[in-house]
C-alpha cells in the first residue's frame, strides 16, 4: 500500500480544521480532538488554561479550564494532589511558547537540573506510562494568561518514535492544537459547581448592558429585592465579591449573551 500523498494529507487536515471550528460545545470539540491526536500516536491529552496566573501561583484550580482523557487513576493524583504544579513540562510551558519534545527531560536529568519534586512527578509518570510526548504552550498577550497541552504518546512508543512523527507531521499537529485552543476560548466553559441559573445569567447580562437594579426588575418582571438576590447568588456561584467582577468573570467564561440551542 502506497503512502498517502501530500495533497491527501493536506485535504484531511483542512477537513479536520473545518469540523473543529464548527464544534458547538467544548465536549464535542474535545472528543473530536482526542480522536484526531490519537491518529498521530498521542492517545492521552491534558489541556490546561488559566487567566489568573501570578509569579507564585496559577490561580484558583476551580477557575482553570482542564480537559483530559487520562484515566482518573492518573488525574486524581496529577491534578487532584497538585503534582502538575511541579511537573518539569509545566514549568517549561510557563516560561516558553511553541512546541517542545519531552526529550529535554532526559537531558535535564542527566545535567542534574531536576529537583526532588520534579523527580517525583517523573517517577509517577513512569508508573502510568506517561514517558514520551510533546508539550505545546500557546501564545498569550498577557503574563496572567497561559494555556498549554500535553500530548502523551501511546504506551510502547519511544521518544525517538515521537520525534520522528513530529518531524513528519509536527506542523499539522501544531496548527490543529492552536486552532483547538482558539476555539475553546470562544465556547462557554464553567465547572458544574459554578454554573449560573438562567435568571442569574439574565440579571448579569442586564448589568453588563449598563442597567440599574430598578431597570432590571422592570425588564425581568421581578422586584428589586429578587434581582439583588439573583445577583448575590451569581457572585457566590462565581466566587467573586462584586457584581462587576461577576460580569467580567462570566464574560471570561463565555457565559454572557450565549444563544440557547
Amino acid at each position: 500500500m502506497s503512502a498517502p500523498s501530500t495533497t491527501a494529507i493536506a485535504d484531511k487536515t483542512i477537513s479536520y480544521l473545518d469540523r473543529l471550528t464548527r464544534a458547538p460545545t467544548i465536549e464535542e470539540l474535545w472528543h473530536m480532538h482526542c480522536q484526531q491526536m490519537a491518529e498521530f500516536g498521542f492517545d492521552r491529552l491534558i489541556y490546561g488554561f488559566t487567566r489568573y496566573r501570578t509569579p507564585n501561583s496559577l490561580g484558583d484550580p476551580e477557575d482553570f479550564i482542564v480537559l483530559t482523557n487520562h484515566s482518573t487513576d492518573y488525574t486524581d493524583v496529577f491534578m487532584g494532589q497538585g503534582l502538575y504544579f511541579h511537573a518539569p513540562m509545566t514549568h517549561w510551558a510557563l516560561e516558553n511558547e511553541g512546541a517542545c519534545s519531552w526529550r529535554i527531560l532526559a537531558q535535564k536529568l542527566a545535567g542534574g537540573q531536576i529537583s526532588p519534586q520534579q523527580l517525583r512527578v517523573m517517577n509517577f509518570n513512569v508508573i502510568h506510562k506517561v514517558t514520551a510526548g510533546y508539550t505545546i504552550s500557546f501564545k498569550s498577550l498577557s503574563p496572567r494568561i497561559r494555556g498549554a497541552i500535553a500530548l502523551t504518546a501511546r504506551p510502547g512508543l519511544s521518544q525517538d518514535g515521537v520525534d520522528a512523527i513530529w518531524a513528519e507531521h509536527g506542523q499539522d499537529i501544531l496548527v490543529m492544537n492552536n486552532v483547538a485552543h482558539l476555539k475553546i476560548m470562544t465556547l462557554p466553559h464553567f465547572t458544574p459547581a459554578r454554573g449560573l441559573t438562567k435568571r442569574q445569567l439574565e440579571a448579569l447580562q442586564w448589568v453588563g448592558d449598563g442597567k440599574t437594579t430598578q431597570d432590571i426588575a422592570l425588564l425581568m418582571g421581578l422586584t428589586a429585592a429578587t434581582v439583588e438576590k439573583h445577583l448575590r447568588l451569581a457572585r457566590d456561584a462565581l466566587a467573586v465579591e462584586t457584581t462587576a467582577q461577576a460580569v467580567l468573570k462570566a464574560a471570561f467564561q463565555n457565559q454572557m449573551f450565549v444563544l440557547e440551542g
